[in-house]
């Protein structure tokens, strides 16, 4: 656990407003409060901050890998480490591992392996996300089509047990393959239910909302689309005020005039959050992996299969912070709220993580005036220095 000490020489957003001439006191891996530059309490250590502001820490609810390792080859508890360490020069404090649709026994593992990193309280580890297998073939993208399949009761079972194994487990699921009852008795265990994958439509998307589904996947990506006569589950995602919605900001998922329109429209409190749907390429200069035994090339920005299939992006959450800013046009604050905050509303974790406001963790990202990442914090602990 850290010392007490004040971070000092830059502005603070604390997650919903912007403090100058100000500094950051943090206390046993907590924030203890925003104080005036000159009213540092006496007997605390003053540390420069080091960048030219700070805000709360990223986190990424989608991360199937980083530092050269996917969670589907290495389901195990050194993987996950590895993949919270590739993401902490990115500004990312907290994340959810991701398992993409793998066989029963892959996803045995990585839900084992998450046990052991909520026990040893793995930095950056927040919790699962389970992306699949119960999905619909229709919209599969870049998923092994032979290991989709239908929610059975020992999946259901399975899943229930974890959930209170880690702070957050979080799955996304299709209609097609989970029925309403199972969404509600997963929501019921507190597990995190996102729709995605999938060929609903709009009235079945919001039946499942009200069953218990509280978010959608990668907005637009792999979804039933809005359209004039079917809204599907882009428009419900949209129009659903108690849906929250993923959104892979790197301009090739989404073009960047459909994501504004989506900001625009999208009704709260639920709101669009950034993702980055990261690979095992972040952090490292890979050029090609594999996914299921198939090889996912790296090109031009994008990670795809050989048909062209998107597989996953080569994204990682400063650079989607900077989009969000300089090409959508988002006010700083904006975006770094899609960053911090409104994914911890997302899965529950507000009352602790987002924001830099007494008694939150101390998850902090020091920025640049270029927006490039300076230094970061997690618990209280200097995690990274550029």
């Amino acid at each position: 656990m850290s010392e007490r000490f004040a971070l000092s020489g830059a502005r603070i957003f604390d997650g919903e407003t912007w403090h100058d001439d100000a500094a950051l006191v943090v206390a046993h891996g907590a924030i203890e409060a925003i104080v005036p530059a000159v009213s540092i309490p006496a007997g605390v250590k003053r540390v420069e901050a080091g960048g030219a502001f700070l805000a709360p820490g990223f986190i990424d609810l989608q991360v199937n890998g980083g530092g050269g390792v996917m969670l589907n080859d290495h389901p195990d508890l050194a993987s996950i480490e590895t993949i919270c360490a590739a993401h902490v020069p990115f500004g990312t404090t907290a994340l959810l591992p991701t398992l993409i649709t793998d066989t029963p026994q892959i996803t045995a593992a990585a839900i084992d392996a998450g046990r052991q990193a909520a026990v040893k309280n793995v930095p950056g580890f927040l919790g699962l996300h389970l992306e699949g297998p119960h999905l619909s073939l229709a919209r599969k993208g870049a998923h092994d089509p032979e290991l989709i399949r239908r929610m059975e009761d020992g999946d259901l079972k399975a899943l229930v047990a974890a959930a209170g194994a880690m702070p957050v487990l979080l799955t996304t699921i299709a209609p097609e393959s989970v029925s309403p009852e199972q969404v509600e008795a997963l929501a019921k265990a507190g597990v995190i239910v996102s729709l995605g994958h999938s060929d609903a439509s709009y009235a079945t998307a919001t039946a499942y909302a009200k069953a218990g589904a509280t978010m959608a996947t990668h907005l637009f990506n792999a979804m039933s689309p809005l359209g004039s006569r079917e809204p599907g589950l882009a428009g419900a995602a949209i129009d659903t005020g108690t849906l929250f919605a993923g959104l892979i900001a790197d301009g090739i998922h989404v073009d960047p005039a459909t994501m504004a329109i989506a900001l625009r429209a999208k009704r709260g409190p639920a709101r669009i959050f950034l993702v980055t749907d990261a690979m095992a390429t972040i952090g490292t200069l890979m050029s090609s992996f594999t996914l299921n035994g198939r090889t996912v090339y790296r090109r031009g920005g994008s990670l795809r299969l050989g048909d062209g299939t998107l597989a996953g992006a080569d994204l990682d959450m400063i650079s989607a912070v900077r989009f969000m800013h300089r090409t959508i046009g988002l006010e700083l604050g904006e975006a770094l709220r899609m960053a911090s905050t409104c994914p911890a509303q997302a899965v529950g974790q507000s009352q602790r993580l987002g924001r830099l406001m007494k008694g939150m963790r101390a998850n902090i990202v020091a920025l640049s005036d270029d927006l490039d990442v300076a230094s970061v914090w997690i618990d209280g602990v200097r995690s990274f220095r550029a």
